[in-house]
């Protein structure tokens, strides 16, 4: 009996410290509850700082090729404009070059017409004064035979 008696006074102090133990549990397992609440918040609010970093650097990517988008379409309008004023100063270039070039010929012919009327005029004399001076040696000839 004295063993049961032992027993009922041990028991009681072994629940107390069954249940201090489970106390201590409950303590223990809210405290890692709390502190994995507060991990996985700390773990949300990092994520929502990165993805809100990543969502910067995406919309400055985004901004950046809108830039160069909007650059090259500038280049390309400068270039189509830069390459019809050429074409344009061109064409009046070859045009001023054509006009300048028909008046040339129409001096040239002028000259040439002037040139020709001279070479005739000189052709002509020069045919006369040397038709004048044949007839002048043959009539010598002539005579001399017949002396």
């Amino acid at each position: 009996m004295e063993l049961v008696d032992q027993l009922r006074l041990t028991i009681p102090e072994e629940i107390r410290s069954a249940d201090d133990v489970l106390s201590q549990k409950d303590q223990i397992l809210n405290t890692a509850q709390s502190d994995a609440r507060r991990t996985k918040s700390m773990a949300e609010d990092e994520l929502r700082e990165r993805l809100n970093s990543n969502e910067l650097v995406t919309q400055a990517e985004a901004r950046a090729a809108e830039t160069v988008r909007d650059a090259e379409e500038r280049i390309t309008r400068m270039l189509q404009q830069s390459e019809a004023e050429a074409l344009s100063r061109k064409t009046e270039a070859d045009a001023y070059a054509l006009r300048s070039l028909r008046a040339m010929e129409v001096e040239l012919s002028k000259l040439s017409g002037s040139v020709r009327k001279g070479i005739e005029v000189l052709a002509e004399q020069t045919s006369s004064n040397m038709n004048a001076r044949r007839y002048a040696e043959e009539e010598e000839a002539a005579a001399g035979m017949l002396r």
